[in-house]
């Protein structure tokens, strides 16, 4: 009885058309995706909950090594435009009028200011196509040994289009649905670049 309770999610039936096989290729292509830490890309965010939706132009999203630099512009709420500055642990707030929040629960100070649920510090690695390096994570590939999803904390991560946006890297993710519950969060990449690090 044990046994089973430990081995319960890798028990549960896998999608139609999915395996959690991985490709001979996914340490290597995972490593190079790690190796991304230095980057730009802007693009669209769509959040659907219970509480309210809305929508939001990323107009970028900088990251170097774990810090990041996210600036939003969205009429939802009046949000305006928002911007999203932190690492690991901590986050700063600032919104259209100037006022800036600190804190050490980035999620918790997202959902204060703006009623959104966006786990931004798990983002970070499924925005690569990448799991989280907190908790226990699965991973789905397709057909055409492509990551098709990842479940991690609750959260199921899909990855609905990938591109070939920086030279030398593999293809990236264009557009990933993360749902947990009944809260669902969708990311749409237009352009993405690499930019100077130590890492690269």
């Amino acid at each position: 009885m044990l046994l089973g309770a430990c081995t319960t999610i890798q028990l549960e039936p896998l999608p139609e058309g999915l395996t959690d096989q991985p490709p001979a290729d996914w340490t290597q292509r995972s490593e190079q995706l790690r190796r991304l830490d230095a980057w730009e890309l802007s693009g669209k965010l769509a959040v659907k909950q219970p509480s309210d939706s809305g929508t939001a132009i990323i107009n970028h999203w900088i990251q170097k090594q774990d810090a990041y630099d996210l600036e939003l512009s969205s009429s939802f709420l009046g949000m305006g435009r928002t911007s999203l500055q932190g690492v690991p642990g901590f986050i700063a707030l600032t919104l259209p009028d100037g006022e800036t929040y600190r804190s050490g629960d980035p999620e918790a100070l997202i959902k204060a200011a703006t009623g959104w649920q966006l786990p931004i510090e798990s983002l970070v690695w499924w925005i690569r196509g990448l799991p989280g390096p907190d908790g226990d994570f699965r991973l789905l590939f397709d057909s055409n040994r492509q990551l098709a999803m990842i479940r991690q904390q609750g959260w199921e991560i899909r990855y609905d289009r990938w591109q070939p946006f920086i030279t030398g890297y593999p293809p990236l993710p264009a557009r990933i649905t993360a749902v947990k519950d009944d809260k669902r969060v969708r990311m749409v990449v237009t352009d993405w670049q690499a930019t100077p690090g130590p890492a690269r």
